[in-house]
Formats: structure tokens, C-alpha cells, sequence
């Protein structure tokens, strides 16, 4: 078997194919990846130092966007600089432990990014329902023991993907046609019976994502609820707006990370194989790429810090 030891039935390395298919426009593929990257990395380390340089976004609000920031930006540099190397130079091998340790970080990173929209969630729930506690609720200690409970439940739950996943025999070659190693496309790479994965699999989706969404759903349910009922029509619209670029950070993760979950495991033949592949990129790279320009232009303070932080005190800013 090519790439594979002869002790063993567990190869070497693997060769990421890319977007099957569509091999001869890998190059033009390239393009808007790259671009999607670049202005993820500068948007979120942009957002990550201005919350550490600016005194006004001392707030749990933007301890929990720097935390998103530094997982956005975390999640797709796991991918992308090797999906580029597969477009520009053909470079497709990566090795059978490279390749464990992409699909943890990869699943890890989308875990703890599901897991900081909740924690975001009830930060709005926290501010807009109890306004005149929400710094003695919500202190530095807390939010550090919150982002650490998120982190460690994503860690624990994703490890067993690559105790799973290296148990398995391959024996029917080595190649993924994905431009990542996903667990499930690698898990089908096998020979083995990959049944326990894909069970193991669900019940993280249900754990982790199904989870957060039903904490996110009461979190703006009882939101709704409390805007609903104050007199004013200008507080209602104020205390509505602080959420909308947290609404918008739901619908960019949400939307593809769905489609892809779905469509890999009930999709069948309905939807072509390079669609899958593209969409999946996508859902690594468009949260980290709106998410720095949707809270930009949506949140007043940050706009405020931005234009502070380039003109100076010119523009009369505090």
C-alpha cells in the first residue's frame, strides 16, 4: 500500500486532494481564500490588541469578542497556509500524525468557537437583564474560569476523534479528497468499521453545538422578553441593537457549520463532492473573516477606539 508501513496497516502519510474535481481551478480557488485569510488575520489581531490597548473596551462584552478573535484567528491558520501550499505547489502529502493533530486542533477550535458564541450569549442576557450587576456578576475572574470551562470541555470532547480515529486499519490507499484532514473524511479513508466515529461524532454535535444553541436560544429568549417590556421605544431599540452583531456572529457560524454537518452525513449523492469541500472551507474561514468587520461596523465603541487609535485625539474622541 502506498505510504504505508509494512508492520502495520497504518500509513505513513496521507495526500489531501483538495477540492476533487475541480483540480484544474485550484489556482483561481486560491484567490478568495487567501484574501478571506489575510483580512481574518489582520481583523482579528486588529480587534485582539485594540481590546488589550483601549481602556473603554475593558468590558466582559470584548473580553469574550478577543477571546472569539484569538479562536477565529487560531482556527483558520490550522488550515488555510496548508490548503494554499495544496492549490499554489502541489503539495499535498501531510504526514499520518500531522494530519491527527490538524483534525484535533481543527474540531477543538470549532468547539471552543460554538462554545465563546454561547458565553457571548449570556453576556448580552446578563447585561440587558441585570444592567446595575452586570460588572459584579460578570468580574475578570469569572469570565477567566468561563473561557477555561469552554476550552477544557472542547478539549476533552474532541481528544477521543484521534484515539479513534489512529485505532483504525488503512488499507485502501491513502487519499483524502478534502483540503483538510476532516475526522469523518478520514475515518472513510479506512478499511475498518468507522460506525463508533460517526456515533462518537453525533454525540459531540449534540453535546457541544446542540447544547450551545439551546443556551443561546433561551439566553435571547428571556432577552426578548425584558426588551418587550420597557416603556421606551428608544431603549428598547438600544438595548436590541447591542445584540445584532452578536445575532449576525450566530447566523456566519451557524448557517455553513450546519450545512456541512449535515450534508456529510445525510447528503448522500445529492449534493456534488466539491460543493461539500468548498462550503466546508468556508465554514472555517467566513466567521473569522465577517466577524472582525460585522462587529466593526455594527459596535459604536469599537468604531470609536478604531478611529481614536488612527487619527489620535483629533477627532475629539474619549
Amino acid at each position: 500500500m502506498s505510504g504505508a508501513n509494512s508492520s502495520s496497516l497504518t500509513p505513513e502519510f496521507f495526500i489531501l486532494n483538495g477540492v476533487p474535481g475541480l483540480e484544474d481551478a485550484h489556482v483561481w480557488i486560491s484567490l478568495p481564500f487567501c484574501f478571506m485569510y489575510m483580512i481574518a488575520v489582520v481583523g482579528n489581531c486588529g480587534l485582539i490588541y485594540l481590546i488589550g490597548h483601549e481602556e473603554a473596551l475593558h468590558r466582559p462584552m470584548y473580553y469574550f469578542l478577543a477571546l472569539l478573535s484569538f479562536t477565529d484567528v487560531t482556527l483558520c491558520t490550522t488550515t488555510v497556509p496548508n490548503m494554499l501550499c495544496i492549490f499554489w505547489f502541489n503539495f499535498k502529502k501531510i504526514g499520518f500524525n500531522s494530519c491527527l493533530v490538524q483534525m484535533f486542533f481543527v474540531h477543538m477550535l470549532t468547539g471552543m468557537e460554538s462554545g465563546v458564541l454561547m458565553l457571548m450569549a449570556l453576556d448580552r442576557y446578563v447585561a440587558i437583564c441585570y444592567p446595575l450587576r452586570y460588572t459584579t456578576i460578570l468580574t475578570n475572574p469569572v469570565i477567566a474560569k468561563a473561557g477555561l470551562a469552554t476550552f477544557l470541555r472542547s478539549v476533552m470532547l474532541i481528544f477521543p476523534f484521534t484515539l479513534l480515529t489512529k485505532r483504525l486499519p488503512y488499507c485502501r490507499g491513502s487519499l483524502i479528497p478534502h483540503t483538510y484532514c476532516d475526522h469523518m473524511s478520514v475515518a472513510k479513508v479506512s478499511c475498518g468499521n468507522a460506525k463508533v466515529n460517526a456515533i462518537y461524532g453525533l454525540m459531540v454535535a449534540l453535546l457541544i453545538g446542540v447544547f450551545d444553541i439551546c443556551c443561546i436560544s433561551v439566553s435571547y429568549t428571556m432577552i426578548l422578553r425584558a426588551v418587550v417590556s420597557l416603556s421606551s421605544a428608544d431603549a428598547r431599540h438600544k438595548a436590541f441593537s447591542t445584540c445584532t452583531s452578536h445575532i449576525c456572529a450566530i447566523v456566519i457560524t451557524y448557517v455553513p457549520a450546519f450545512f456541512t454537518f449535515f450534508t456529510h452525513r445525510f447528503g448522500g449523492h445529492t449534493i456534488p463532492h466539491h460543493v461539500h469541500i468548498i462550503v466546508a472551507n468556508l465554514y472555517l474561514l467566513l466567521p473569522p473573516t465577517m466577524n472582525p468587520i460585522v462587529y466593526g461596523v455594527k459596535t459604536k465603541q469599537i468604531r470609536e477606539s478604531v478611529i481614536k487609535f488612527l487619527l489620535g485625539d483629533k477627532m475629539g474622541i474619549t
